[in-house]
């Protein structure tokens, strides 16, 4: 998953080379948005090279004319030539070269501009999204990025596998349908921000309903999101508590002999023996906790159906 909070949803279906490249230039993105085109069309690397060549082949050639006139003894055009292929070569030596870091720019920019238009409409930007989408959004992305950071999803003991597609695509789906809502909503709101008559708002109200009740379903999508990350945090807990009781047990019988030779107070015993009964009981809140996020698990992919 991208670093967060990202800042671009991409459609997951977009090739990852194009998605890692909207997630880098989200900046230029927004310029695009608003209307920026590159007028700058970067040149091919060898197009420098190709040019001296061709600049140093006309030297040569304007040379060896030269050297032509100068054994036929016509000493004025042999000046001339020389001269002009002396101009040549300075002229090559002397041009200006390109930037390469300028260039790198400006490839980059072309590059995103041309994968942008490609791929219109499968990308959201933070900026797409209004306050309360925003804010929805977050909310998302911090349960979705709890579930993947999880040791217990990293190990296996959730559906690793379905979480790594699934999770992606309400990530989108949520992102999509925020920023649809946040276009009509401001949209909405600008026509009733000029005063409506009567007739107008008989209208407006209605598909005002519409908003509150299209954001209600997609802060259920991501309340669902929050409970299957909150059954994945418990078994996180029970899972470093089984790890942290493993390492503790592993070192009981040193404790033991530490107390036998030392001649300390044995009453701490009973205590250390006890850390068998807590792993037992640890592995079956694990289990259950585990149980518990696969069983929202399905219910959220039963969503999607």
């Amino acid at each position: 998953m991208p670093g967060r909070h990202a800042k671009v949803v991409v459609e997951p279906t977009v090739p990852g080379e194009a998605a890692d490249l909207f997630r880098d230039n989200r900046n230029l993105l927004v310029r695009i948005r608003a209307g920026w085109i590159p007028t700058h069309r970067p040149r091919p690397p060898a197009f420098g090279l190709v040019t001296n060549m061709l600049i140093g082949a006309v030297a040569l050639v304007a040379i060896g004319a030269g050297l032509d006139f100068f054994l036929a003894g016509l000493y004025t055009p042999f000046v001339v030539i020389m001269t002009l292929a002396a101009l040549l070569i300075v002229g090559a030596l002397a041009r200006p070269r390109p930037d390469a870091e300028a260039e790198r720019r400006h490839a980059v920019e072309h590059h995103v501009f041309e994968s942008a238009r490609r791929y219109e409409g499968r990308f959201v930007l933070h900026e797409d999204l209004d306050e309360g989408a925003r804010a929805l959004m977050t909310r998302a992305q911090t349960a979705i990025d709890a579930i993947m950071g999880s040791h217990v999803n990293a190990q296996g003991l959730l559906d690793d596998v379905r979480n790594a597609v699934m999770l992606p695509e309400q990530e989108w789906e949520i992102a999509r349908l925020l920023a649809k809502l946040s276009r009509l909503r401001a949209e909405h709101d600008e026509v009733v921000a000029e005063g409506v008559t009567p007739e107008v708002a008989a209208v407006t109200e209605p598909l005002a309903q519409v908003l509150d009740s299209s954001e209600r379903a997609v802060r259920t999508r991501v309340e669902a999101l929050e409970r299957y990350a909150g059954h994945v945090a418990e078994a996180e807990r029970a899972y470093r508590a089984r790890h942290q009781i493993d390492r503790l047990s592993a070192n009981l019988s040193r404790y033991e002999e530490l107390l036998t030779e030392s001649g300390a107070d044995d009453s701490a015993l009973p205590e250390l023996s006890r850390l068998t009964e807590d792993a037992d009981r640890l592995e079956e809140a694990l289990r259950v906790s585990v149980t518990s996020a696969q069983e929202v698990f399905r219910h959220l992919r039963g969503g999607d159906d």
